[in-house]
């Protein structure tokens, strides 16, 4: 049998391979043949020039003098970063727990290559596109081609090269934030992990900063659209990727490490527990190099938004000029501004807590973000005053626009209050969670959390509406006189301004993942058992050690870091969708021909663009299963696995094999799963934009409409879940009770939603956005010299797509074969 389904297989893949190859013919045929009929041309953002920055004053200097002093503040930011990073490298740790860290670390770094080499297989086709477009049907020179596609591997290499720095950050971290606990003193536990998420922070932004400054200061004018859009296709490929893969990797890490605590009732992070050091694995694949790429991305992207905006929205180049290095300098300030609110911020921590017994370690991550958003918000004006004093000869616009981006910025510390209301282990909601537990086990707890997550989309979208309206008032008083459609450059204001608190936003987020991992680091190295430890400790490092004491804090500090985990992600998503806006404007500048023609069919009386509203729904909701089915396949194979190998007589800790298996486990199943979603999204955004360019239009609008609540319901919702049990470990001292095994099972449910389908739409909203500029210019283009054969591409293209739909589930789902009928075990179809 084994044979005859080797074989089945091994002509399943022949086929898929004469199928792709066809396909990529076909392809080639056509464009070739679209080619030859057209004459060079260039739509939309493929045309975009930047204006001569040196032409508009200020401060008494040019444009371009005073962005290139811009260069400097990046550096300044990296070595904030890199500077932290020592000082977290230098910490005093015990060798016990540096062994596990760095075993992480080694796991890790397997990982990502491996994530490294897949990404490149995935660029090619993105590359291909790019060719097809700008060489064949465009006819770019060659060089040119070749600039706009090594800022693509660029924006990969950034999402990449941020999320590679952010694990080798966070495992330092998290052995010495386990080790600081043995003083029993919360300050250093909180301390440490909020200093690593800010090196973090501020590399991350400083990096992506420089390099929008060296396509803005240093790539010929003509070259820097293309050059900026293919920046931007790259950092969102890398993000999709390494967030959807990691998001996957993560939970069925997770999975199968908790369930092991109600099927042997075991304790949390049992080193006996081969899962475990997988599941550390996942909490930097998932939890900080998503969020470290995907942050990389998002303020690449706004920033791309906006550019785009400026050159195709306003006609005045002095406008031009004013608004884009007015926007770099803001972009500048935030880096400043979010270093001083870290500072200032530190030393009223520092004074409050240093020699404090008890902290609430939610408390000054809060006014970190409450006190960034203030300084921020006053950066913005006062600069705002004096580089834009008489915006197109209107001396209030600089207040008016500050005011646009202010909304953001309150936003970005207003949400996270409100996702708080539905996470934090003090929220009633997460309490109600406990409570229905209690009494109705794991269905009413689940039930609870479903609650939460559906009235925090309320509360939360009703904010982002009230505050983008804010922006919309503002932006009708004097700006139309300077663009087309101002209202959509006060929403990519509003999304700007959402990441005025980027390194702090990225710093809170990262607080999560550090504290999780200082809890398994913590019981993986056994630092209890060893011989003569309390005499050692004091000897070696003068610490009178309580472990008991250790323990409550290192829980307690890990409550927090999952409210602050949950706080970043509908900023994150919020800035999606709001810079999305923006970017479907620059396609319907194109389709309309600067909003005078074809306007009319923008419109529910247009039949194409109400079918792409509800299709891109159900792209949505397909992605959300195929993502959670990727983490139930692989879960379901990791607890097989752990359930058959883990030993726990006689052993202190599972064999590095047996973990390193679990690891590859999730490694595979990661992989599989983004397999399927990355082609079903790349030629579904094929596809529809072939089919007509207002459904693709309505498509787009929809997933970014459908995609903001999917991701705020998820989310949330699993953040309840997860300190829900977090108050049942912590609060209660109820671990190994049946209220404990109710939460576990919610928690595990939460996972896939607040970790993997929900953190992923963010990446996959801007990515379907970013390339289908260059789809629906490649589709109306192909139209024009022949309809028949672009629909002929579009029933294709659909196919394909749907080939991986299917594949998304029957490709990888669980099953009872005949091999196992017979004892009972479930096996599952090879994918």
């Amino acid at each position: 049998m084994q044979e005859r389904l080797g074989g089945k297989r091994l002509l399943r893949c022949r086929l898929w391979k004469m199928c792709t190859a066809g396909i990529a013919l076909l392809m080639v045929g056509a464009f070739g043949a679209a080619a030859a009929q057209a004459q060079e041309s260039a739509g939309g953002e493929a045309n975009l020039k930047l204006p001569d920055l040196s032409s508009v004053q200020f401060f008494g200097i040019n444009g371009h003098a005073l962005l290139l002093w811009g260069i400097l503040f990046c550096v300044f930011g990296l070595i904030f970063g890199m500077t932290i990073f020592v000082g977290l490298k230098n910490l005093p740790v015990h060798r016990t727990m540096r062994e596990i860290s760095e075993l992480i670390y080694e796991t890790c770094k397997t990982y990502l290559i491996t994530q490294g080499k897949f990404l490149m297989l995935l660029w090619a086709f993105i590359a291909a596109t790019m060719i097809l477009y700008f060489g064949v049907l465009l006819k770019y020179e060659v060089s040119r081609v070749a600039i706009i596609l090594a800022f693509s591997i660029l924006g990969i290499v950034g999402s990449y090269g941020v999320a590679w720095f952010g694990i080798r950050v966070n495992t330092f971290a998290n052995s010495r934030t386990a080790f600081a606990g043995l003083g029993g003193k919360p300050y250093p536990i909180y301390q440490i992990p909020l200093s690593a998420g800010m090196s973090i922070g501020m590399m991350l932004i400083s990096v992506e900063l420089l390099m929008m400054l060296v396509i803005l200061l240093f790539v010929p004018g003509d070259y820097a659209g293309p050059c900026f859009i293919g920046f931007a296709i790259g950092e969102s490929l890398g993000a999709a990727a390494l967030r959807i893969a990691g998001g996957i990797f993560t939970k069925i890490a997770d999975i199968g490490s908790d369930l092991m605590k109600i099927v042997f009732k075991i304790k949390e992070d049992d080193a006996r527990n081969p899962g475990v050091i997988a599941d550390c694995t996942g909490d930097n694949a998932g939890d900080s190099v998503g969020p470290s790429a995907d942050g990389f991305e998002t303020y690449g992207v706004t920033g791309v938004a906006l550019i785009t905006f400026i050159l195709l929205g306003v006609k005045n180049p002095t406008v031009q000029v004013q608004l884009l290095v007015w926007i770099f300098v803001m972009r500048i300030a935030m880096l400043v501004s979010a270093a001083a609110a870290y500072f200032l911020n530190s030393a009223i921590a520092k004074a409050r807590y240093a020699n404090a017994d008890e902290m609430n370690f939610e408390a000054p991550l809060t006014s970190l973000v409450w006190i960034t958003s203030i300084v921020s918000i006053a950066m913005t004006y006062v600069i705002s005053y004096y580089m834009i004093p008489a915006l197109g000869g209107d001396t209030t616009q600089w207040w008016k626009l500050s005011t646009i981006i202010s909304c953001g910025t309150l936003a970005g510390a207003v949400i996270p209050e409100l996702v708080k209301v539905f996470t934090s282990v003090e929220s009633r909601h997460v309490r109600e969670v406990v409570s229905s537990a209690r009494e109705g086990g794991a269905s009413l707890g689940i039930l609870s959390g479903f609650v939460a997550g559906n009235f925090s989309c309320y509360y939360l979208g009703l904010t982002m509406v009230g505050l983008m309206s804010i922006g919309y008032i503002f932006s009708s008083q004097g700006l139309g006189a300077m663009m087309i459609a101002a209202p959509v450059f006060a929403f990519g204001l509003v999304a700007f301004g959402f990441l005025g608190m980027g390194p702090v936003t990225i710093a809170v987020d990262s607080y999560g993942p550090v504290t999780d991992n200082a809890q398994s680091v913590y019981e993986l190295s056994l630092i209890e058992q060893v011989p003569n430890i309390e005499q050692e400790l004091k000897r070696d490092f003068n610490i009178d050690v309580n472990f008991h004491r250790a323990k409550d804090l290192l829980e307690a500090n890990d409550g927090a870091g999952n409210t602050f985990k949950a706080t970043a992600k509908p900023v994150l998503i919020g800035t999606a969708v709001v810079g999305a806006t923006t970017m479907i404007f620059s396609i319907i500048m194109a389709l309309t021909n600067g909003i005078t023609t074809n306007v009319d069919k923008l419109s529910l009386l247009h039949a194409p663009f109400v079918l792409g509203l509800i299709t891109g729904g159900a792209m949505i909701y397909w992605f959300t299963g195929a993502s959670t089915q990727a983490v139930t396949t692989g879960a379901y194979r990791a607890v097989e696995f752990i359930k058959a190998n883990i030993k726990l007589e006689g052993v202190e800790k599972a064999s590095i094999a047996d973990s390193k298996k679990v690891v590859e486990i999730c490694t595979l199943y990661a992989q599989k799963g983004m397999w399927n979603i990355f082609f079903a999204v790349f030629f579904a955004t094929l596809a529809f934009a072939f089919v007509e360019p207002f459904f693709f239009i309505g498509y787009l609008i929809a997933i970014a409409i459908s995609g903001l609540y999917q991701a705020i319901f998820m989310a949330n919702a699993g953040g309840a879940w997860d300190n829900a049990k977090k108050i049942v470990e912590v609060d209660l001292k109820q671990k190994g009770t049946p209220l404990h095994d109710a939460t576990v099972i919610g928690d595990t449910v939460g996972d896939p939603f607040k970790d993997t389908s929900s953190v992923a739409l963010n990446p996959i909203i801007k990515f379907t956005t970013l390339f289908g500029l260059l789809a629906v210019e490649l589709a109306v283009e192909l139209t024009s010299k022949n309809a028949q054969l672009t629909q002929i591409l579009a029933g294709v293209f659909f196919l394909v797509s749907f080939l991986f739909v299917y594949r998304s589930f029957y490709g990888m789902r669980i099953k009872v074969d005949e091999a196992h009928r017979a004892t009972g075990r479930e096996g599952i179809e090879s994918v």
